[in-house]
């Protein structure tokens, strides 16, 4: 299949996941368990799919760095055991590690809690040509910082500002333009919340306690924060109704089965990249002459 089929067929299964106006959108019309087309005895089918949009990404990445005008920001933000690490493993298996670079955003370091709560992100933003891919990212600052608000403490804020109602609102204010201010300066933002169930969620944490392969993937603070579920799928819901636009939209990506997961997020990133225009630089007659002199010296 060519560049451009794929490209036909990524908008088909990440389209019907896009957000790009929050105004209406309700975390509650997105179902978990999505899989369009796609039965439960469709592996083969969807494992070809995936096979194709990894091709795609390849070729797209390589003109991409190539033509060193573009950056691309992939931003992945989950609750615990919704598949971030394995859709970063198998979606960008295909991609040249020269021009891609993944971050995971941890709990801030002292030197982090001396600047504004973006400056961290603003360091690992990607150069032109390449992609960068964040396993979360500043959005914690809406979502685990507002569950948690203790948190704030320690972010060295001035009392004003921390006793402030508008604080959670004028952060996604300045979100908002700040993905505005990327997307103006030639770095696509892409979005993705991987959306797990509840009741998917616990499946996965037993078998990681089951699995002695996979207990050093489980953490008692896993299970603390599920306690809190409701809250962050209030937090999300308004981070991304708050934020979704058309230069930096969110995907609400199925995640209860995560061979559809990479699917979505393989396609809307093929389908992204694709709207670029994306070609290999074209050489003027000057270096056209240069290269025939020195084909003639090589011959």
């Amino acid at each position: 299949m060519k560049t451009k089929e794929i490209i036909k067929w990524a908008r088909e299964y990440s389209r019907p996941f896009r957000v790009v106006d929050g105004g209406k959108f309700r975390l509650k019309d997105f179902d978990p368990g999505d899989t369009l087309d796609f039965g439960s005895a469709d592996k083969a089918r969807a494992a070809h799919a995936l096979d194709q949009g990894i091709n795609a990404l390849a070729e797209l990445q390589d003109k991409l760095y190539a033509q060193d005008r573009w950056g691309v920001l992939v931003v992945l933000q989950a609750m615990d055991a919704a598949g971030k690490d394995s859709t970063i493993k198998h979606v960008m298996s295909g991609v040249n590690p020269q021009g891609c670079e993944v971050h995971s955003f941890k709990a801030p370091s002292s030197e982090e809690l001396d600047h504004d709560y973006l400056w961290r992100a603003v360091t690992r933003l990607p150069r032109r040509g390449e992609i960068g891919i964040f396993n979360r990212s500043y959005y914690e600052e809406v979502l685990i910082v507002r569950v948690h608000q203790n948190v704030l403490q320690a972010e060295k804020l001035p009392r004003d500002i921390l006793g402030d109602r508008k604080l959670w609102s004028d952060r996604l204010h300045d979100i908002r333009a700040f993905e505005h201010y990327l997307s103006r300066n030639g770095i696509l933002v892409l979005k993705f919340f991987l959306h797990v169930s509840k009741r998917e969620q616990k499946r996965r944490f037993l078998e990681r306690i089951d699995d002695p392969s996979k207990n050093w993937k489980f953490s008692l603070g896993d299970l603390k924060e599920r306690e809190h579920w409701d809250e962050y799928m209030d937090a999300y819901e308004e981070a991304i109704r708050e934020t979704a636009s058309k230069h930096a939209p969110w995907f609400v990506v199925p995640a209860d089965n995560k061979w559809f997961t990479r699917i979505v997020v393989a396609g809307a990133i093929v389908e992204a990249l694709g709207s670029l225009d994306l070609a290999y630089p074209t050489l003027d007659p000057r270096h056209r002459r240069e290269l025939t002199r020195a084909k003639r010296q090589l011959t």
